[in-house]
């Protein structure tokens, strides 16, 4: 799956081996592990990027691509398919390296792979729980035609603090 997005270019494409060295190097940041849940390690190996590629291409119905940039590895982006009563929905994420903050990145990601799976009608539901500080996530998922449901209450707990978590939602109709 390649995916175009409306900024010139960025694409969402399947994870390479290839790619292990460049997402070594901008996913081993603190500031990006802050924001996301402990599945994202830190610090972030040669061993972490070598699994989550092998994950990556393995999946079934979750979809896992890297956000290229100007043929750079800039970061990742997936929806991990929900299954039983929750099968039509899906866990909506995404994470850019720090030298791609700022430029409508996420947004142009986020607002592709959505608008694919939306169109494919792959999932019904697709929802993104981001951290209570997380302001640019959450402007980013807003963007991207996501709605506020609501504050998930003591929720998450991160580096050893516990906090909510703000849940975000684009369905199907």
């Amino acid at each position: 799956m390649l995916i175009e997005t409306e900024r010139p270019g960025c694409v969402l494409r399947p994870w390479h081996e290839r790619d292990q060295p460049g997402l070594v190097a901008i996913a081993n940041n603190v500031k990006i592990w802050r924001n996301l849940t402990d599945l994202f390690p830190h610090p972030y190996t040669e061993a972490d990027a070598d699994a989550w590629i092998a994950l990556a291409r393995e999946a079934d119905r979750s979809v896992h691509l890297a956000i290229e940039v100007e043929d750079q590895v800039a970061g990742g982006i997936g929806a991990l398919a929900g299954s039983g009563v929750s099968i039509a929905t899906a866990d909506f994420g995404y994470w850019l390296g720090e030298p791609y903050w700022g430029r409508g990145l996420a947004t142009a990601a986020a607002r592709a792979l959505a608008g694919v799976l939306m169109a494919q009608r792959r999932f019904a539901r697709l929802q993104a729980p981001v951290f209570a500080g997380n302001a640019a996530s959450m402007r980013v998922l807003e963007k991207a035609g996501f709605v506020r449901e609501g504050v998930l209450r003591q929720s998450v707990t991160k580096d050893g603090a516990l906090m909510d978590s703000v849940m975000y939602a684009r369905t199907a109709t």
